[in-house]
């Protein structure tokens, strides 16, 4: 075969049968291949000598194949799968480079494979949806979902960024490859940062010099304070009312949280939380709130269980965030939110002592 096996090669290998000389063969016979140098017969020679090394005893003769054969489009695919299927040092390079697996293939190598396998596959430069949800299910190690999730050639939809981190997320490389992600859903940022915050009360608790209402108090605020800041601007009206619906759910739409986000001239945010606390369309809501009156606001707001005495607070905060612009420096978000803190303060005359009392303390905790 001219360009691959010459006379002296097969007379060393007769002569010489050692481990070292068959690498050498197996090396130079893929090489060859997958160089295209060979003729038709020459390739079918060639595959034949395939099959019968994928055999050898020697797993640097196999591992020769793998690493030399990885990315040949016309390799024989009872080859590349018998060398997938083989030990790890010899399957991993064939399973994260070679086009000629199939996706059942490949899905039935995950089911059943080592965590090192399902990481070579999770590599891969194409994983199809149906691979991804594959891994999520049958991945054996965090890692393995992890390097998928941070495969920018996974195609993953919100849904399997949804269960990949319910069935992996409490693996911290599982979530900070989701958090790395751009344009990960909110509601799975916020299912983040919930999960982070009840680690971090159960720090707390463990640490017998603070009491359990200073603990939830403080993972509170931490809470609050990290999901006002998921909210990008230009944020879709569905995504912050489907987020809102989830805080809902698990009783994080707290008042304080709402009023924190106003504080910082999110207005998209209000609007979903009292659609939503209302059971109203966002569409009627947003017409209610922007009433040019005074009755509109207070009609939606009197639907929600949100406190009565707070409803002065949010008037103001939502006039204030609707007439006051970010200024575009660092910190700008901070400097907003002082200032539409100081115009709420500044703006209670006849509130009563214990509504405004109440007032204080939730500002001063913003503020904070």
């Amino acid at each position: 075969m001219a360009g691959m096996l010459t006379e002296a090669d097969v007379r060393k290998l007769m002569t010489d049968p050692s481990p070292d000389a068959r690498v050498e063969t197996a090396t130079k016979v893929s090489i060859a291949f997958y160089g295209g140098e060979l003729s038709a017969a020459e390739r079918e020679l060639a595959a034949e000598i395939f099959r019968i090394m994928v055999r050898d005893a020697e797993v640097r003769v196999r591992e020769a194949l793998s690493i030399n054969l990885k990315s040949s489009p016309e390799l024989p695919k009872d080859v590349a799968l018998h060398l997938a299927k083989d030990v790890e040092s010899v399957a991993l390079p064939v399973l994260e480079f070679s086009t000629v697996l199939s996706d059942a293939d490949l899905v039935e190598i995950v089911r059943s494979s080592s965590a090192e396998k399902q990481v070579a596959v999770a590599r891969r430069a194409n994983v199809s949806n149906e691979l991804a949800n594959a891994l999520i299910d049958h991945g054996r190690v965090g890692k393995v979902v992890a390097t998928l999730v941070n495969n920018p050639g996974a195609d993953l939809k919100d849904i399997d960024l949804e269960k990949a981190f319910a069935k992996h997320g409490t693996d911290p490389d599982v979530s900070n490859s989701l958090v790395s992600r751009s344009n990960l859903p909110l509601t799975i940022s916020e299912k983040i940062v919930a999960r982070v915050s009840e680690a971090l009360r159960e720090h707390l608790l463990s640490h017998r010099e603070i009491s359990a209402e200073m603990a939830a108090d403080l993972v509170l605020q931490a809470r609050e304070r990290a999901t006002a800041g998921l909210l990008p601007p230009g944020v879709k009206s569905a995504d912050v009312v489907e987020l809102v619906k989830q805080l809902r759910d698990n009783q994080r739409l707290t008042p304080s949280l709402i009023l924190r986000t106003l504080c910082t001239g999110d207005v998209t945010f209000f609007e979903a939380s009292l659609a939503v606390l209302a059971n109203m369309p966002i569409v009627n809501a947003y017409v209610l709130i922007h009433d040019e009156g005074k009755l509109g606001l207070q009609s939606i707001y009197q639907r929600t269980p949100l406190p009565a005495n707070l409803f002065p607070a949010f008037r103001v905060a939502f006039d204030v965030a609707r007439e006051t612009q970010y200024d575009g420096g660092d910190n700008d978000r901070q400097r907003f939110s002082a200032r539409v803190i100081e115009r709420v303060l500044t703006q209670y005359e006849d509130i009563g002592n214990d509504n405004l009392e109440y007032l204080m303390k939730k500002l001063k905790q913003l503020a904070a």
